[in-house]
């Protein structure tokens, strides 16, 4: 479940009735506060933290206006073992195992209506495991059934590091806390390398901003906020990629579509 809104939500009055799983809370934006108001188990999640906790009873819940989360309802069967006497972990959503676990969980948002009942079996195990490695505080890079997650993981995060000059496969490896190989064997299951991947969305970025309405950047000065080697580098890879040179696409008035 995503959660995103304008205004607080709150729970009130008395919960009843019993609940067996293991829910995963990861605050993108705002803050959500898990427990009554002044109770001794209050428990708030700020931007940028996860929480991994069994729920053996309804909680009462608040949240402050423009939270933005995502909440994950999981089988505690599989995880509850894992979680400690404390029956819960919290720590940083920017961990490698929180976002392999986001960016299968955002795949599985995307594509669940097109999935069979074996896909969504796939679909349901990998996440298990996912939510295991959060769990274990490390992932199995080397397990081909973790691959696309790894992959997609890489992308979204090589996607807000674009205009950064640090981008590569070992970058993204340091920062996912995998090999380098495997990260590499994860993006060949896809078709594709991390160096053309990441040339491939600045080429898109830069095609964007050729049209622009308005504060459109020269060509040099694509080539240089996109990280190309220079202007020529810049000329031949897009018009190898798309055809025609950033000039003629710009004067071509072809509207970009994200």
């Amino acid at each position: 479940m995503r959660r995103r809104g304008a205004s607080a939500i709150r729970t009130e009055g008395p919960l009843n009735g019993v609940e067996d799983h293991v829910r995963m809370y990861v605050v993108q934006r705002g803050a959500w506060t898990l427990g009554a108001p002044l109770a001794r188990s209050e428990q708030t999640l700020s931007a940028g933290q996860f929480l991994l906790r069994h729920i053996g009873r309804p909680r009462h819940f608040e949240t402050v206006p423009g939270t933005m989360a995502k909440v994950l309802v999981l089988p505690a069967a599989m995880l509850k073992p894992l979680l400690g006497r404390r029956q819960s972990i919290t720590g940083p959503a920017d961990s490698a195992e929180v976002r392999l676990l986001v960016a299968h969980s955002n795949m599985i948002y995307e594509t669940v209506a097109d999935l069979g009942p074996a896909g969504v079996r796939a679909a349901h195990s990998t996440l298990i495991e996912l939510a295991k490695a959060v769990a274990r505080h490390r992932v199995d890079d080397a397990e081909p059934q973790l691959a696309p997650a790894l992959a997609q993981a890489a992308k979204d995060l090589a996607d807000s590091r674009l205009a950064d000059p640090e981008p590569s496969g070992t970058m993204l490896a340091r920062e996912l806390n995998v090999s380098v190989r495997n990260l590499q064997r994860a993006f060949a299951a896809a078709g594709e390398s991390v160096t053309a991947y990441i040339r491939r969305r600045r080429l898109e970025e830069a095609r964007l901003a050729l049209t622009a309405p308005s504060g459109r950047l020269s060509v040099s000065e694509l080539a240089a906020y996109w990280q190309f080697a220079d202007s020529s580098h810049f000329i031949r890879a897009f018009k190898k990629h798309y055809g025609r040179t950033p000039t003629e696409y710009a004067r071509s008035g072809i509207p970009a579509e994200n």
